[in-house]
Order: structure tokens, then C-alpha cells, then sequence
């Protein structure tokens, strides 16, 4: 008798259809609801229509201005900004990609093609992004990839005028969409060093950064380059083809005006 007693203590309270309930409490409050979600809550109804159009101009604008700033700032001082706060980095990449996708093509992706059918080479990405490049073609050439933050791990984070290879090491250097910056000039002649004699220097830039094309290659040659090739058919970007012909390099004036800031208008 004793051990039905306790098992009757465990018993717990029956709320069937023949149980009686607290007073005030009815059967619609013994259902189970999510914790935390009430009516017109926004995990129930998630942003508004104009609440999403104003998160994107809020974002529209936060990378109209790190995109200002990269272009208006010395190398030096933009490397230091995106140290400081790598998520201006991340959130300059993502309003950047979605200009891209807007294009007929990615330079990226023709640099690609380019390597892929060509012999094994040492490639330096200068201003790499996220390394497309070098997840595309790392298996059959040796791809360095620099920027100002190790987006993953292919990276390594880096002002662009001092990158972290031997002189004359490199068979390939790539600025794609990457000439940023007031003192742009430094990160050509930082190619110039890294590549042996004889080297290519692969260039994309938007058209309507260069004001005057001529000039602009007059100041790539005097870094020790000797255009080979100018495609001009895209009507976003202009490629160019160099090679590195001179050990040492002229010292170069700056001329002001050579490459425009790269702005995006507010939409």
C-alpha cells in the first residue's frame, strides 16, 4: 500500500476533458505558442515594402561613400581605414558586386579565360576582391592574391604599393578594376618590382576613369612598360596588355586628372 501512495504522488495533474482547470484559465491558454511571437510582430511580418526600399538606400549610400573614400584616399590611409573596420570592406564588395552584375561581363572572368590557356606561371592578383581568380586557376598556376583585408583564406591583406614578395618574382601582375586610390601610381610601380623583365602586366579599368587613354599609358611606360595591346570593345571597362621591359623605373610626376574617381550617382 505504501508504494501505490508514491506512485500516486508522481502522478501529474490531468487536464482531459474530465479534469477541471484553475479558475480564469480556459483550454485555448494550455496551447502551446511560439515564445516571443505576437500579432504584427516583425518576426510574423518581416519588413514593409517601403521599410526594404529605404534599408536599400541606406545601403546604396554607405557604399556611394566608402567608394568615395577609397578613390579620394592614398593607399595608405584607405589600408588603415578597412583595418580598423573590416566590414567596410565587406560592405564596400557587396554594393560593388551588385554594380558588376549590371555588366555584359566581368573582367575577372576574361583574365580567367586568359590564364587558363596558358602554360603554369606565377600570377600576382593585386586588389584580388574575394580571389575569384585564384579559386579559378589556382590548381594549374602558383596565384598570389592581395587586398586590404584577408576576405578568406587565399588572401593576404596588404597595402597594394607594398605587397609581400621577392623583386622580380612574379610572370603575371592583374589590376582588375583595381588602380583605387590617389597615389594609384605607387601600386604600378610595385608590379614593376615584383615582376621579372620580360613579365606581363594585365590591366581592366573603367573607360570613364581615363580622361586621356595616350597619357594614361605614357605613365604606365614610364614605370618600365611597353604596351603590347589595348581592347577597347567593352563599353564598361578597357583592358590592357604590358610588358615589363625596364628594371628600373623612370620617377614618375604625378599628373592630375590621369584616372578619375570611380563615383556612382545616387539612384
Amino acid at each position: 500500500m505504501l508504494a501505490s501512495k508514491k506512485s500516486e504522488a508522481r502522478q501529474e495533474p490531468q487536464t482531459g476533458s474530465g479534469g477541471d482547470l484553475p479558475r480564469g484559465v480556459s483550454k485555448a491558454d494550455t496551447v502551446n505558442k511560439p515564445s516571443g511571437a505576437s500579432k504584427g510582430s516583425p518576426q510574423q511580418t518581416g519588413l514593409s515594402t517601403l521599410q526594404k526600399k529605404m534599408q536599400q538606400k541606406l545601403k546604396g549610400a554607405r557604399f556611394r561613400w566608402i567608394n568615395e573614400a577609397m578613390y579620394t584616399e592614398t593607399g595608405a590611409h584607405t589600408f588603415k581605414m578597412v583595418q580598423a573596420d573590416p566590414s567596410i570592406f565587406e560592405e564596400y564588395h557587396q554594393g560593388f558586386a551588385a554594380q558588376v552584375q549590371k555588366w555584359p561581363v566581368n573582367p575577372v572572368d576574361i583574365f580567367i579565360g586568359q590564364l587558363q590557356g596558358r602554360s603554369r606561371a606565377v600570377v600576382a592578383d593585386l586588389g584580388c576582391g574575394e580571389a575569384a581568380l585564384s579559386a579559378a586557376v589556382g590548381a594549374q598556376h602558383t596565384v598570389h592574391s592581395f587586398d586590404l583585408v584577408a576576405h578568406n583564406e587565399r588572401i593576404t591583406a596588404c597595402n597594394i604599393a607594398d605587397v609581400p614578395l621577392p623583386d622580380e618574382s612574379v610572370d603575371v601582375a592583374i589590376f582588375s578594376l583595381a588602380l583605387m586610390g590617389t597615389d594609384f601610381i605607387k601600386f604600378v610601380r610595385e608590379a614593376s618590382r615584383i615582376l621579372r623583365t620580360g613579365g606581363e602586366l594585365k590591366i581592366a579599368e573603367v573607360v570613364s576613369r581615363i580622361a586621356d587613354v595616350s597619357a594614361f599609358v605614357t605613365a604606365l611606360e614610364g614605370q618600365g612598360f611597353r604596351l603590347d595591346h589595348k581592347d577597347s570593345r567593352n563599353k564598361m571597362f578597357i583592358m590592357l596588355d604590358l610588358t615589363k621591359i625596364s628594371a628600373r623605373p623612370a620617377t614618375f610626376r604625378a599628373v592630375p586628372g590621369l584616372l578619375k574617381p570611380c563615383i556612382y550617382k545616387r539612384r
